[in-house]
C-alpha cells in the first residue's frame, strides 16, 4: 500500500508538534537564543512566517549551526512545505552527521514527499546514532510498507511497540498488515482450490477467533473430512463445541486430541473441568494431574485439584493445591472461599476466618473494578 501526499501530509501533522523542539544537539550561540525562544513562542500561536523570520536572523548568526538548520527545517516540515526541510536538514547533516533527530526529520520529510527510498535510508541512519528518536521505528515501518515490504515493516512496528507498549498507531498498522495477509492468503487458497482442508481450516479459525463459532464448526468438520487424520482438528473442533456449551460433543473430540498428545495441558485441563462439572471428582484426578504437570505454575488446574480433593475429603492435598492456586493468581477470590471451608472442616477456625475474610476482601475488589469498567466505557 502506497501513501499518497495527502494522506501522508496529515498523518505528520498529527505527531510533529509534540516533537518539534528540545536541543539535544550542541551548545547554542547565547546571542541566537533570544531570537529562537521568540520563534517558539511563534509557532506556538501558528505564526509561522514570523518565525521564519527569526529563525533565519538565528542564521545570519550562527550559519554553522547545525541546531538551527533542524528547526528551521522542522517549521517548513509542519507547513509540508518538504522540499525546503529536506534541504534545511541535509545542511544541518553536512554539519553534524549524527547530529540528535536529524536524520529522523528529513526521513519524516522524504517520507511526506513519497521519497520512500530516501526516507528508509535515513530513519536506518537515525537508528543508528546514540539516541534514535523514540517514533523512528514506526515512521521506518510505515516506509516500508509503502515499499510493499511487510514483514520488514511489522519488524519495525513491533520494535516501536517494544519501546512503548500502549503505542495503539503501531497496534492499528500491525493489525491493518496482519489482516491484509490473512485475506490475501485466504484468496490464494480459494483460487487454488475452493474447496481443500487448508481453506477451511484457515477460515474455521478465522471464524472461531471473531466468536462465530457455528460458522467455525462447519469450517473444521468440513477440514476434518477432507483430511480425518489431520493433527489440531479434533482439538479446534472440542474447543468450538464447548464455545457452543455442547460438552458431550466436546468431550468427544478432546478424546480424540488426547489420543494426538497425551500430555497437552489444555486438553486435559477441558477434560478435568467437564469431570469436575459432572462431580466425577476420581475422574477429573488423572486429567488435572497431567495438566499441572504440563504448566506447574498455571493456576486453575491447582484450583480445580483442590476442589476435587475437598469433595474427596483429602483435606490436606485440597489445601496444598488451594494455597497453589492462590498463589499463581494473587486476584482470584475463589481458592480463599475453598481455603475457608477445607480450615473449618479441619478445625482450624482462625484460618479459616482469614481465609474467608481474603475472599470477601478480593470479592469486592472484583466489584468495585467490574462497576469503574462498567462506568468508563462508552454508550
Amino acid at each position: 500500500m502506497r501513501y499518497d501526499p495527502k494522506h501522508t501530509a496529515a498523518l505528520l501533522v498529527c505527531l510533529l508538534f509534540w516533537m518539534l523542539f528540545g536541543n539535544r544537539g550542541g551548545a547554542l550561540a547565547q546571542d541566537v537564543r533570544p531570537l529562537l525562544d521568540q520563534a517558539r513562542s511563534y509557532e506556538k500561536v501558528n505564526d509561522y512566517r514570523s518565525a521564519e523570520r527569526a529563525y533565519r536572523q538565528a542564521l545570519a548568526l550562527t550559519p554553522g549551526d547545525p541546531e538551527v538548520f533542524k528547526r528551521l527545517g522542522v517549521l517548513y516540515q509542519t507547513e509540508l512545505r518538504f522540499s525546503d526541510s529536506i534541504s534545511l536538514f541535509r545542511r544541518a547533516l553536512s554539519l553534524s552527521s549524527q547530529y540528535s533527530e536529524v536524520n529522523f526529520f528529513l526521513g519524516v520529510s522524504y517520507l511526506g514527499s513519497n521519497q520512500f527510498e530516501n526516507a528508509v535510508q535515513s530513519f536506518k541512519a537515525e537508528l543508528a546514532t546514540p539516541s534514535p528518536h523514540p517514533r523512528c521505528n514506526y515512521y521506518y515501518a510505515i516506509a516500508l510498507v509503502s515499499l510493499a515490504r511487510p514483514d520488514e515493516a511489522i519488524a519495525q512496528f513491533n520494535q516501536s511497540l517494544a519501546r512503548n507498549p500502549k503505542d495503539a498507531d503501531a497496534l492499528y498498522q500491525l493489525g491493518r498488515l496482519h489482516m491484509n495477509g490473512s485475506l490475501e492468503a485466504i484468496q490464494k487458497l480459494t483460487d487454488l482450490d475452493p474447496d481443500s482442508f487448508q481453506l477451511h481450516a484457515l477460515i474455521g479459525e478465522v471464524y472461531a477467533n471473531n466468536k462465530r463459532y457455528e460458522d467455525s464448526l462447519k469450517e473444521y468438520q468440513a477440514a476434518l473430512a477432507k483430511r480425518p487424520n489431520a493433527p489440531g482438528i479434533r482439538y479446534a473442533l472440542g474447543v468450538a463445541y464447548r464455545n457452543l456449551k455442547q460438552i458431550d460433543a466436546a468431550e468427544r473430540e478432546f478424546l480424540a486430541a488426547l489420543r494426538e498428545d497425551p500430555h497437552d495441558f489444555r486438553v486435559n485441563l477441558y477434560l478435568g473441568e467437564f469431570a469436575v462439572g459432572r462431580g466425577n471428582f476420581s475422574d477429573a484426578l488423572p486429567y488435572l494431574r497431567v495438566a499441572s504437570t504440563a504448566q506447574p505454575r498455571a493456576p486453575r488446574p491447582h484450583f480445580l485439584l483442590g476442589k476435587c480433593y475437598q469433595a474427596l475429603k483429602e483435606l490436606d492435598k485440597a489445601k496444598t493445591e488451594l494455597l497453589l492456586a492462590a498463589v499463581g493468581d494473587p486476584n482470584d477470590p475463589q481458592p480463599h472461599y475453598l481455603l475457608a471451608q477445607v480450615y473449618r472442616e479441619q478445625g482450624n477456625t482462625d484460618s479459616s476466618a482469614r481465609a474467608l475474610a481474603e475472599f470477601q476482601r478480593l470479592t469486592l475488589l472484583e466489584k468495585e473494578k467490574v462497576y469503574e469498567r462498567a462506568r468508563t466505557t462508552p454508550q
